[in-house]
């Protein structure tokens, strides 16, 4: 394989379509059409050649995936290529006689999206009427005995209320929290004056984080993704660009990540023409950021090159308009600064209105 180890996970976003319309969703704000999305032929060769490539885990993801009728066939296909299949759900399609076909087909996990703690706020965020057939579906995935990760992707217009989602997942019998701060891509970039918090808001959220884990500690697990614009250091972005995850968008392109079409100068190869294994080994937009001979300085010669690896290519664009800068939440980024003072203004301003997740016309 050219020295190139093999991906970890795939993430299988099946589609754009979705009846929430989240303002901090991390597709593309131009968003696939559903005459354009991979037919259920295409998707079954491309998870036996997931596996055959290496791949050992499978996430099925969106928009919301249920909207696909296919998906306990796709399921199936994932079950019997030997890969664990998860399912990233909204869980407002889901029904229990649905629920017991997926579980019949080989599902393996479902991992459901909170926007709140209660309906009044959940169902604002997202746009829609949601927040109680969540609540009621949850009971449904623990009753089939699947395990069950409850995600809450939290924000300035609900962190006042942190307390009581983590309440809520305990509840629920979820066996994994997941406490997400918004990461500014797609519609979350283009609402980032609304979401983003204060540095003192984001204080007490991990304060309150590090309390509850102690408290429910062999009990619950907690995970805990914080926003890169307070950083001092940058994550490891997927594990480093193009290591061990790939992102296949319904309309088949593939990507080192969910957000990379936002890098302008990139060219993505597409399922329909290639196989995913050449994709994966040879492709520029792969092989354009992978490693660290890419690396310019301060990044070439840091002790963190193969820790961090350079941090978020699409953050750098984002925010540098190149690719290949310094991930700005470093703090030996020359652009560090102006993240800081980028975040500190717009979280002490108003919020302004939320754009809502659209297709445009």
């Amino acid at each position: 394989m050219n020295g190139i180890a093999p991906p970890l996970a795939l993430l299988a976003e099946l589609t754009h379509r979705c009846p929430l319309q989240c303002p901090y969703c991390s597709n593309p704000l131009a968003l696939d059409r559903a005459r354009d999305e991979l037919e259920t032929e295409t998707w079954l060769r491309v998870l036996t050649e997931a596996a055959a490539l290496g791949c050992l885990q499978v996430h099925f993801s969106g928009g919301e995936p249920t909207a696909r009728r296919d998906l306990e066939t796709l399921v199936k296909q994932a079950a019997d290529c030997g890969l664990y299949a998860n399912l990233i759900t909204s869980g407002v399609l889901l029904d229990e006689a649905r629920l017991a076909r997926l579980v019949d087909a080989g599902l393996e996990h479902v991992q459901l999206s909170f926007q709140d703690s209660h309906d009044a706020g959940a169902d604002r965020i997202a746009g829609f009427a949601g927040h109680r057939k969540k609540v009621d579906i949850a009971g449904k995935i623990r009753a089939t005995g699947l395990p069950l990760t409850a995600n809450f992707v939290v924000h300035r217009q609900n962190l006042a209320n942190l307390e009581s989602m983590i309440a809520l997942g305990t509840a629920l019998g979820a066996e994994r929290i997941e406490i997400a701060h918004v990461q500014y891509y797609g519609w979350a970039l283009r609402n980032r004056a609304a979401l983003i918090p204060t540095r003192d808001e984001l204080a007490d959220a991990t304060a309150l984080v590090e309390r509850e884990r102690a408290r429910l500690a062999g009990k619950v697990v907690i995970d805990y993704v914080v926003p890169d614009y307070y950083a001092k250091r940058p994550k490891a972005c997927m594990g480093g660009w193009g290591r061990r995850f790939l992102n296949i968008s319904p309309s088949g392109k593939v990507l080192p990540c969910h957000a990379a079409e936002s890098i302008p100068d990139l060219v993505f190869e597409n399922v329909r023409e290639r196989s995913l294994a050449a994709i994966w080994e040879n492709s520029d937009a792969f092989n354009r950021f992978r490693g660290t001979v890419w690396m310019r300085e301060p990044c070439r010669s840091c002790e963190r090159a193969e820790i961090d690896w350079g941090g978020c290519r699409c953050q750098a664009f984002a925010l540098t308009a190149s690719a290949a800068n310094t991930d700005p939440a470093c703090a030996l980024s020359p652009d560090h600064g102006r993240i800081n003072e980028l975040a500190a203004a717009e979280s002490a301003g108003p919020a302004p209105p939320l754009i809502y997740r659209r297709h445009s016309n």
